[in-house]
């Protein structure tokens, strides 16, 4: 199976990002940490949503095979960006909560997890990611 999704931007971080087909339309601004009046959306955030997303169903497709019951879980991602002398660099948090589960099955989980999602193996070596088990 294959899926291709399509999105355009006009403006940068200031200006306005949408999905093909209009379903999904946002306005941008840049974080009130950069300098921007932080009131609307930003690259990073749209991120780490996507990639929350995409790890959550990875958890949800391997949990059972850790005696998890992957419904229970809940998925963090945090995304910074790091900006020196006009050079930008991310990095990335993943956390994995799932409650009652004993604490070796949620890390075996959360490195499994990030073995399979594709968010994940597209970051791989490219920026740094820590796995944290809340």
């Amino acid at each position: 199976m294959a899926y291709t999704t399509k999105a355009i931007s006009k403006g940068g971080r200031a200006g306005r990002s949408a999905v093909e087909g209009g379903a999904l339309a946002l306005a941008m601004s840049f974080p009130k940490e950069l300098g921007g009046d932080g009131d609307a959306h930003n690259p990073e955030q749209l991120f780490a949503v996507g990639w929350a997303a995409c790890f959550n169903q990875a958890v949800l497709v391997l949990g059972r095979n850790h005696g998890i019951d992957p419904a229970a879980a809940v998925v963090g991602v945090a995304v910074t960006l790091h900006t020196e002398n006009n050079d930008f660099k991310l990095s990335a948090e993943i956390s994995l909560k799932v409650p009652g589960a004993d604490k070796a099955a949620v890390e075996a989980l959360i490195n499994d997890a990030h073995s399979i999602c594709p968010y994940s193996k597209a970051t791989k070596g490219n920026i740094p990611v820590t796995l944290t088990v809340l």
